[in-house]
This record gives C-alpha cells, sequence and structure tokens, in this order.
C-alpha cells in the first residue's frame, strides 16, 4: 500500500481488491504440513504437560516433607 496519506485516498473497492491481492501472494502451507506441524505441536504440548505434572508432584511432597519436620 504506502504511506498513510496514500492509504486515506483508497475508495473501498480499491482497499477490497488491494485485500484480494495481497491474499493471492500468500504462501498457504499444505495439508500435509499442517498436520505434521499439528502433531508436534500435540505433542509437545503433551509432553511438557507431563514434565510439569511430574515436577508438580516432586515439589509438593517435598514441601510436605519440609512442612511436617
Amino acid at each position: 500500500m504506502g504511506n498513510a496519506a496514500d492509504e486515506k485516498k483508497l475508495s473501498l473497492s480499491d482497499r477490497w481488491k488491494a485485500v484480494k491481492a495481497q491474499f493471492k501472494r500468500i504462501i498457504w502451507p499444505t495439508k500435509e504440513a499442517i498436520i505434521k506441524e499439528t502433531c508436534v505441536v500435540l505433542g509437545v504440548s503433551v509432553c511438557l504437560g507431563a514434565v510439569i505434572a511430574v515436577l508438580d508432584k516432586v515439589l509438593l511432597r517435598l514441601i510436605d516433607l519440609i512442612i511436617t519436620i
């Protein structure tokens, strides 16, 4: 587009054409790439959740041990 002064001069239809032109330039990922990346995110999330759960249990036991002394 340009600077702010140029954008104020564009009509609504010109802005819409510019948006459509930008969408045509986007390189959309393939279905396989989306599935692969989603699986990676879910796997990392599950592993991180498990690590946090284990640390929580360990620290809880440690704090209980310290309190009972």
